[in-house]
């Protein structure tokens, strides 16, 4: 075919490669929640797509295009996937290198187990710059290459597929990319077929008019089945896709972190209170005006404590990774709060409104960030490696403003699924009804639950000088204290109850656990948050609003008149107790759980030591992903050898032996043509290496092989030595990095296979004596390297002696 036609070829394909893989591209929007990766996704599909049209064009091998790719991957990565770790953006640093080399193995991990939409600004964008990147060169190689395009699917199909796996069960338009990749890979394959030559030769009788009918019922079948392709992939896709929900590996992979191995930090206030009353646990720069510092949010009961609930997406314990663009629906006053840490330790981070970045500081930074996770539920947020004293971190926030009740007026609870609270008395549901007799709306139902437990009860922490009050929040504990003549209790107690009495009326109810400054220091430029500032305090979910936060605990003044506290006289209904081990005295408070504790110098040099080892293994991971073509190359090539040379029959063997000899040359770069005989491979390697004795080696395997007798066990042995002496040789002028490239050489492998068209051209062998190209000769049209010039008698040949290394003889 003509020049224009390969051109035409050439754009074919590269405009089907670029719509197959729009696809994928277009399914990370839901993943990203926008355009956030199309920079690093149509960039890395152009380098792909750049790469392996230029190896098409210079004929590159299979090696020097995967070279090309890593070292595009290097370089182009850090601009594309992960600009703000390299140098004005644009130019890649250290830090940009090690991220790129670890991406190739973590991103993926890290992708699934961050809540969607994850951030660009977090290193995600490596998954999708990296998978189009080497969809574009396998895909556009494979086109390019290949006679038969639909090899080229197999890459792009798993792109799409890799794509789906690692995006959310709510996909972006499934139809439209259903239909798209299926139309443009009909409609590509088609006229691939359409505009390949009919034959490889026509006959001198056959019309013009022939070839241009056969070509124009091509064309029309091709039409005819994309035009079924299309109606076929509406129909199905609208039957199919409203239907049935799409599986993702985000939801079954096993997240890293599950809250409820620790406990509840609520069991601790009273430790806290009295272990820290005047210590700085944190502090606080930048807290807007009445803000409050959240510790932990919980919302499940137990009947002997309150923690968080196991519900899945959306309960308490549902924290996953930390990134840039948390709470993105989050509506109040935009802030940057500074949290520097003292006293403070534990898991539970303390943050104020909803969060949508943390930038961590100090030492402990690196622990700090890659162990950082967050509710978007509950505001809340956890770091596994614990926090330290020294650590520090900035917060972009949103604080929203504290409805009033006349701004809630009638506003009806939100219709929040709430879990089952067990253990909880039975008088409570009693109790709740009476204090909440006179409410007319759901604002006044809390308010006077709030009213009943504030202006009813006492405060006391039942410390050394107090009224005796018990620690603890079980079903027992709260039961005293709804059903005492007095109430007596501090913070831990009353938010419990208040929940506990709410849950009883159906109200979504949960507890906090946090800080806030007293009212003479609201205001300060700097909070120092101190157990004598720390609270708990009731939030309930009102529709169209969101939580609010309600304080039943009495004022710190109001103590009790008496040192006891009698149950009251008034008949009560039976109360389901829960086993009193729960009950602790006043002088016996929970412990502080152990991660309280700060790290030993010990602990310090295991992580330093830790550090080093994960570092030193990714190390050698990323060396044996690079090694792994090299070593399978060498595990091949001796496989091979030691089958010939354990042949079952003795001539098999003898044959092996030359083989072995000529695909050593040929992995030399020595012009072997295929189907020639011993000899003609003995002259073109003879004249390579200026080696006489692979003549009169060819000459003793056509004796032994074709002689009347089988060659004895000592005739191929020393058949074998003379092969490895010769072998040994050919090197011995290359250079070291030729020895290197002929051992680890692809083109004896792949001889006889599709795959020897994407190895480089070698210089043909002058053509036999006596031999021109004769009418038989075939030219294939449209393809996209230069057809070699090979005679009917030859082409006849091709591929004889590997088919005589497969079956061990020779003809």
């Amino acid at each position: 075919m003509s020049a224009p036609l390969t051109r035409r070829r050439w754009a074919l394909d590269l405009s089907a490669v670029a719509l197959l893989l729009a696809v994928p591209i277009l399914g990370f929007w839901p993943t990203f929640g926008g355009p956030a990766h199309l920079v690093a996704a149509v960039g890395g599909l152009a380098l792909g797509m750049g790469i392996a049209a230029v190896g098409a064009w210079l004929r590159w091998g299979a090696l020097v295009v995967a070279a090309v790719t890593v070292a595009v991957y290097f370089v182009f990565g850090a601009a594309l996937a992960l600009p703000q770790t390299a140098l004005l953006g644009v130019v890649p640093g250290v830090e940009s290198l090690r991220q790129l080399a670890l991406g190739v193995v973590t991103s993926w991990k890290q992708l699934l187990t961050t809540v969607a939409p994850v951030s660009a600004a977090d290193g995600f964008l490596v998954v999708p710059f990296l998978m189009l990147l080497v969809a574009g060169v396998l895909t556009t190689s494979l086109a390019l290459r290949l006679r038969q395009p639909g090899w080229a699917l197999i890459p792009a199909a798993a792109a799409v597929a890799g794509e789906i796996a690692l995006g959310t069960s709510q996909p972006a338009a499934p139809v439209v990319q259903g239909v798209v990749f299926a139309v443009v890979a009909v409609a590509w394959l088609a006229l691939r077929q359409a505009w390949a030559p009919t034959q490889a030769a026509i006959s001198l009788g056959e019309t013009g008019a022939a070839p241009r009918h056969a070509g124009l019922r091509r064309a029309l079948a091709g039409g005819g089945i994309v035009a079924l392709a299309v109606v076929v992939g509406v129909v199905a896709s609208g039957f199919v896709a409203p239907a049935s929900p799409r599986y993702v590996l985000r939801d079954v992979v096993i997240p890293p972190f599950d809250i409820q191995d620790y406990p509840s930090p609520l069991q601790s206030y009273r430790a806290y209170v009295r272990d820290d009353r005047d210590t700085t646990l944190f502090t606080v720069s930048g807290l807007p005006r009445d803000a409050r510092v959240r510790l932990a949010t919980m919302d499940a009961y137990s009947g002997t404590v309150y923690n968080v609930s196991d519900s899945g997406f959306g309960s308490s314990s549902a924290f996953g990774p930390v990134r840039q663009n948390m709470s993105p629906d989050a509506a109040g006053t935009p802030a940057t709060v500074h949290v520097q840490v003292g006293a403070l330790s534990g898991v539970w981070l303390p943050d104020v409104g909803a969060v949508q970045s943390v930038a961590f500081d100090g030492a402990h930074a690196d622990d700090l960030r890659r162990t950082a996770h967050y509710n978007e539920s509950t505001s809340t947020g956890v770091v596994t490696a614990g926090l330290t004293k020294g650590d520090a971190y900035d917060l972009r926030t949103v604080v929203a403003a504290q409805p009033s009740d006349a701004s809630l007026g009638k506003t009806p609870f939100a219709p929040v699924k709430m879990p089952k609270q067990e253990g909880v008395p039975q008088a409570f549901a009693a109790i709740a009804a009476k204090a909440t007799a006179d409410a007319e709306t759901p604002v006044q139902q809390v308010r006077a639950l709030q009213k009943f437990l504030a202006d009813g009860g006492y405060f006391s922490h039942g410390l050394e000088g107090e009224v005796r009050s018990l620690a603890g929040h079980g079903a027992a504990r709260i039961s005293t204290l709804l059903q005492s003549e007095q109430m007596v209790g501090d913070d831990e107690q009353y938010a419990v109850a208040m929940a506990l009495l709410a849950g009883e009326l159906g109200i979504p109810a949960r507890v906090v656990m946090g800080f806030y400054p007293d009212r003479d220091r609201v205001g300060d430029p700097v909070y120092r948050a101190t157990g004598d500032t720390l609270h708990a305090w009731v939030e309930v979910a009102f529709r169209g609003v969101g939580w609010v936060s309600f304080d039943p605990t009495p004022p710190k003044d109001r103590v009790p008149t008496d040192q006891t506290t009698k149950p009251r006289t008034e008949p009560k209904p039976q109360v389901l107790q829960p086993p009193p081990p729960d009950q602790q005295p006043a002088d016996d408070p929970p412990t502080v759980p152990a991660d309280r504790g700060s790290k030993d110098d010990k602990g310090a040099d295991l992580s330093v030591l830790f550090g080093i080892l994960g570092a030193t293994g990714v190390g050698i991971l990323i060396l044996g992903i690079l090694a792994a073509p090299f070593i399978a190359i060498g595990i091949l090539k001796a496989t091979r050898r030691r089958r010939r040379r354990e042949a079952e029959r003795p001539v098999d063997r003898i044959s092996g032996g030359w083989d072995e000899l000529v695909d050593r040359a040929v992995d030399f770069g020595t012009p072997v043509r295929g189907g020639a005989t011993r000899a003609e491979d003995a002259a073109a390697v003879g004249t390579a290496f200026a080696e006489p004795r692979v003549a009169t080696l060819a000459r003793r395997a056509d004796a032994e092989v074709f002689g009347p007798a089988d060659p004895t066990p000592d005739d191929v042995d020393e058949f074998w030595r003379q092969v490895d002496d010769i072998v040994g040789d050919m090197g011995r002028d290359a250079s070291a990095f030729g020895r290197l490239r002929a051992r680890f050489a692809l083109r004896s492998l792949v001889a006889g296979t599709r795959f020897e068209e994407w190895l480089p051209r070698r210089r043909p062998a002058l053509p036999r004596p006596g031999r021109d190209v004769g009418q038989n000769d075939t030219v294939t049209e449209g393809a996209t390297t230069p057809p070699s010039r090979t005679s009917g008698e030859d082409a006849g040949r091709q591929g004889g002696r590997a088919a005589r290394r497969r079956s061990g003889g020779t003809p």
